[in-house]
């Protein structure tokens, strides 16, 4: 340890300019993680939220839940622990003053007294067909408060913010929760009360959890888990692999130039490795310090380069998916050390069979 800080202290434009390799690699893969991951959950916090086991739509509506069509009175044909109905279609909104920017959105139609129903950070729960419940992504992107009145392109329905929620977007577009006759009126341009009015889903939470356990009598309709719902979502599958593969490959190419960083490095000290040899100092305790002097720059670049993507974060727009999850940056963190430190294990082959006097010349 002593050799290898040492070194690192006398030669600090050398060791300086490896780590800041080593923190732009680890940065450019740290950021692009929470880009990835900020964009896949932008597709599904909204689902997260219910935190339920499964969904249930119409054959014809090849897990599409915009394209599923199902009468209310079919909840009397699902058995499960808890059922709700849920209505969804996207829209263009803004608020309704003149010259006011126009958004893209998503909207649930709930029933309030069910479980669908979304947690209220400020403000209340809609009582009517003319409030809605924003995701607070509207606030703070957009500066929708609380009072203000939101009109629907290509519609004469108003609807009045009375609350806002969290981490309630849906193909990465914010959800407003309105009542199922404002869906009724949003969708269908009519108000529909009915037991034949018409919803997209029926989503439900099953007794253990276990889809299995939830009975659907209509041959129409078929039941879903909710991963499997989500993993159908338009363009999330693919969005996701993508990113993968991307990350994937760019955490391989980085560990290489890490490797080969070090192995080059510890090549151009052949000859002061030789003279510590003929001086007595064994090829294992050589070897040790370039494996600990490796363990040191790549934990320092790694953390300079996680540092750097918190700080970032901050001040990123808000239209930017950008979401940290610490599973993933340590999870890639460590592969890139583990990965850096198996190139200093290659130069250790090289150390070792260092000749003095050939060093030496």
């Amino acid at each position: 340890m002593f050799l290898a800080w040492n070194e690192i202290t006398r030669s600090k434009l050398r060791y300086a300019l490896i780590i800041s390799v080593m923190f732009l690699i680890s940065y450019l893969v740290f950021f692009l993680t929470g880009l990835a991951y900020g964009l896949a959950e932008d597709n599904r916090t909204a689902v997260d939220k219910w935190q339920a086991d499964g969904i249930v739509l119409s054959d014809e509506s090849n897990t599409n839940i915009n394209m599923s069509m199902i009468p209310i009175k079919s909840m009397n044909q699902v058995e499960a622990k808890e059922k709700a109905v849920l209505g969804q279609t996207a829209a263009v909104i803004q608020l309704d003053k003149k010259n006011a920017e126009k958004i893209n959105a998503s909207f649930f139609g709930i029933n309030k007294d069910e479980f669908l129903m979304p947690n209220i950070v400020e403000g209340e729960a809609f009582k009517n067909e003319n409030e809605t419940v924003v995701d607070d992504s509207l606030k703070k992107g957009n500066d929708i408060q609380l009072g203000d009145t939101i009109k629907l392109a290509g519609n004469d329905k108003k609807l009045k913010v009375v609350g806002f929620t969290n981490n309630a977007k849906f193909n990465v577009a914010p959800v407003l929760y309105v009542s199922t006759a404002a869906f009724q009126q949003i969708r269908f341009e009519k108000t529909d009360t009915s037991e034949n009015a018409r919803v997209n889903a029926i989503v439900f939470r099953a007794k253990d959890g276990a889809v299995k356990n939830v009975h659907v009598k209509d041959d129409g309709l078929t039941r879903y888990s909710i991963g499997t719902f989500i993993n159908k979502l338009p363009g999330y599958s693919a969005q996701v692999l993508t990113f993968g593969f991307m990350i994937g490959f760019l955490i391989v190419i980085a560990a290489i130039v890490i490797g080969i960083f070090i192995y080059v490095l510890t090549m151009q000290k052949a000859t002061i490795f030789g003279i510590m040899k003929a001086q007595g100092i064994s090829g294992f305790y050589i070897a040790v310090s370039v494996i600990v002097q490796t363990f040191v720059l790549a934990v320092l670049g790694i953390t300079f380069g996680l540092l750097g993507t918190l700080g970032t974060s901050f001040v990123l727009p808000t239209a930017v998916p950008f979401q940290t999850n610490w599973l993933f940056f340590l999870s890639i963190g460590g592969i890139m050390l583990v990965i850096a430190v198996l190139g200093a294990l290659f130069s250790v082959q090289t150390i070792i069979k260092i000749d003095p006097l050939k060093a030496i010349g």
